[in-house]
């Protein structure tokens, strides 16, 4: 694989990641309320919601690293899926959580008052959850992409001591 692609796939994949989840989030509020208020809900929590935004794009440009293997050998993944499937799926949830509320008119019609009720009433503890949740899946991954490199670095050195002995 070339240097460039393995450079520019994780970005895409990162940038993609980060797209997908501010269209998730525009999509809900724009759906339950308005465009205008989607825009003005966002500058209001642009604190936690632009974080958690970029540490999802972020989670998957070093997926995309993990899984393709695009920088080292590895031959296993480990929890870096996993992690970063709960990373998104929490991110997610803290975006519909931070808006749900905004569908109050609606939920009821579908039996979901109280769901409404206590989502609206922890959004912010939701949101600082899928914050925090984001940034132990990027550690996790981190981690997992350091050890894989010390791996292949003791390989590699093992290999040129076997063909130049002492």
């Amino acid at each position: 694989m070339s240097k460039r692609k393995r450079i520019f796939l994780p970005i895409a994949m990162g940038l993609l990641g980060a797209a997908f989840l501010t269209a998730v989030y525009f999509g809900i509020v724009s759906w339950a309320e308005n465009p205008e208020h989607a825009i003005d809900l966002f500058w209001q929590d642009r604190w936690v919601v632009i974080p958690i935004i970029l540490g999802f794009g972020v989670q998957a440009g070093l997926y995309t690293i993990l899984k393709k293997g695009l920088f080292l050998p590895v031959s296993s993944m480990g929890a870096s899926g996993t992690m970063t499937g709960a990373g998104g799926a929490t991110s997610t949830l803290a975006m519909v959580a931070c808006c749900a509320h905004h569908v109050t008119d609606v939920l009821p019609i579908l039996g979901l008052t109280a769901a409404a009720a206590f989502l609206a009433d922890y959004q912010i503890y939701f949101m600082i959850l899928g914050l925090g949740t984001t940034i132990v899946g990027i550690i996790v991954m981190l981690v997992i992409l350091y050890r894989a490199r010390k791996k292949a670095f003791a390989h590699i050195e093992m290999k040129m001591e076997a063909r130049n002995p002492a």
